[in-house]
């Protein structure tokens, strides 16, 4: 690899552009243009079929995108056919702008005339490549010829909206921005702008294409104000961004240029585009919406928009994507489940409004995500915070916190075994098995109480088949069972973590009690479940008992 080979490729304004350097956050969401239908769809291995994209156009007005552009109807005929279905079946909301593209030349201009015909509101987007690279290397013309070009495009425009007497917007790209001198640039929009003379009523769009991203987002933002700055007509201008993700730095351009005064952006839904992307809008606006600002688009059920954008497409979200992705809420480590577990808990017991849960910088449910499934994710790296997070709030289990350990290393020994990733059943699996019902050694069958100096308990001990009779007095039920049990099997232990809770509510209520046996080397533990709290605690000592004599026996 020889990095000498590539020179510095972007150039920087002629003045200081770095007022956007002042400002901390994007302050209210810019226009959205989708390009899904026109820029994405051309990067795709097998494009879209008609009745494909118009689902996709319907599927992007539900999202909320006022402006989409629709294709390049000059370029083919099924681009052609498109356009034309949209308009024809009338499936264009009346608040919706179409945009079109069209290179500068005659021909190919009148032909979208043409495709346009009917439609209500329309942006016709026009554009040439005004970069160094491009000039030199593709067209070998001068500047002068270049923006020759633009002008002469721009006057076609104006003529033939004139002659259909229609109120067609307009827009120009000089493409390749980011590689073309900034005033160069500068000149070139300011010469079509001429041609058009927008007014506050009827606004010219001048979009500023990082068609390559060969630079870091911050000199993209200094090029952006230097044409915020200086652009004629300026109140009747609306300045756009069209970045590309060349670097991995599409959002960040974006972000960056909005602060440096643009007022609109181009992109596509989860960054799909020729070579590595356009800006991704679903990423861009969800920063927005993570900061306070509505983006004034809808993902509130971003799984049904992921899920048809896969279908529409044949791409792959990836299981990382931001805010989109499989994974990008889920929590194995056992440190960061604990730090949620307790965030969450924090926000209920103190009713907080504003959203700051440890590992989580958005609330997954305002993305149609669930804490249970999409944020505790159980697998061997997880520990006791996020199990105990999975059994309380799928099954209603408050585990006492010493226990919470001992389950979570066996939901983990589980996972190590079988090499993957335990849902919510298999964990409260693990859980019956190891601590609600293990019966490896006894089991009790019938147990009397009769009150003498205390209370004595008259047990029945099931081993193998065989029943014997046990008998102790305590201070309490269970107290007169455990002395039975440990006269019984010889084993001496102290019981410990003592808790029950109600699992339910109304006359058939189920209650859970939880108790280790500690032999002082280790604790042991169990739970019993049933609507008498005395009999769920005595189970809880049977099963905590089988897992000491258990592991005594191993």
């Amino acid at each position: 690899m020889d990095a000498k080979k590539y020179t510095r490729q972007f150039i920087l304004p002629p003045e200081r552009c770095m007022d956007w350097a002042r400002k901390a956050m994007v302050e209210r969401a810019p226009v959205w243009c989708s390009v899904d239908l026109r820029d994405g769809n051309q990067a795709l291995v097998e494009p879209m079929g008609l009745e494909t994209k118009l689902e996709f156009f319907r599927l992007l007005v539900e999202i909320g995108f006022k402006e989409i552009e629709v294709g390049f109807p000059a370029a083919s005929e099924t681009e052609y056919d498109f356009l034309r279905a949209l308009i024809e079946r009338g499936l264009i909301p009346d608040d919706v702008t179409i945009q079109v593209l069209t290179q500068a030349r005659e021909h190919i201009i009148k032909r979208t005339f043409d495709a346009i015909r009917g439609a209500k509101n329309v942006i016709v987007h026009v554009y040439n490549s005004t970069s160094v690279a491009q000039r030199e290397q593709v067209f070998r013309k001068s500047k002068e010829e270049i923006k020759k070009i633009a002008v002469d495009g721009a006057r076609l425009l104006r003529r033939l909206a004139d002659e259909a007497g229609e109120q067609y917007r307009f827009e120009y790209s000089p493409e390749s921005f980011t590689g073309t001198e900034p005033e160069y640039a500068l000149e070139v929009c300011n010469a079509v702008l001429d041609v058009w003379q927008p007014t506050p009523e009827r606004k010219a769009v001048i979009n500023l294409p990082a068609t390559v991203e060969n630079a870091m987002p911050h000199v993209y933002a200094q090029q952006v104000e230097y044409l915020h700055r200086h652009l004629k007509y300026r109140s009747s201008v609306v300045l756009s961004l069209h970045p590309h993700n060349d670097r991995g730095s599409g959002v960040a351009a974006a972000e960056f240029g909005l602060l440096a005064g643009a007022d609109r952006v181009e992109g596509t839904l989860f960054g799909n585009g020729e070579r590595t992307g356009n800006c991704d809008i679903v990423t861009l606006a969800m920063n927005m919406y993570s900061q306070g600002v509505d983006p004034k688009l809808d993902f509130s059920n971003m799984p049904y928009v992921a899920a048809l954008y896969q279908s529409y497409t044949d791409m792959r979200i990836s299981p990382r994507q931001p805010y989109a992705g499989e994974l990008v809420f889920a929590a194995f480590s056992g440190s960061h489940q604990d730090a949620i577990a307790k965030g969450m808990r924090f926000r209920e017991e103190t009713k907080r409004t504003v959203w700051d849960v440890p590992y989580l910088p958005i609330d997954p449910k305002d993305v149609g995500r669930e804490y249970d499934s999409d944020v505790i994710r159980i697998n061997s790296q997880s520990g006791k915070g996020g199990v105990g997070y999975i059994l309380e709030h799928a099954y209603g289990l408050k585990l006492p916190a010493r226990m919470k350990e001992a389950v979570s290393y066996a939901v983990k020994h589980e996972s190590d075994v079988l090499h993957k990733e335990l849902k919510a059943e298999e964990i409260f699996g693990v859980f019956t098995k190891r601590f609600l019902s293990p019966r490896p050694v006894f089991s009790l069958g019938e147990v009397h109480y009769r009150q003498e100096n205390g209370i004595t308990a008259r047990v029945e001990v099931v081993e193998g088949g065989r029943k014997t009779i046990a008998e102790a007095t305590g201070n309490g039920r269970l107290d007169a069972v455990s002395n039975a049990l440990k006269a019984h099997f010889g084993v001496q232990y102290d019981l410990t973590g003592y808790e029950q809770h109600a699992l339910s509510s109304g006359s058939f209520a189920q209650a859970i009690s939880y108790l280790g046996v500690e032999t002082g080397e280790h604790i042991y533990w169990g739970a019993g479940e049933h609507s008498d709290i005395t009999i769920a605690s005595v189970q809880a000592l049977v099963s905590a008992l089988n897992n000491l004599l258990a592991a005594k026996n191993a």
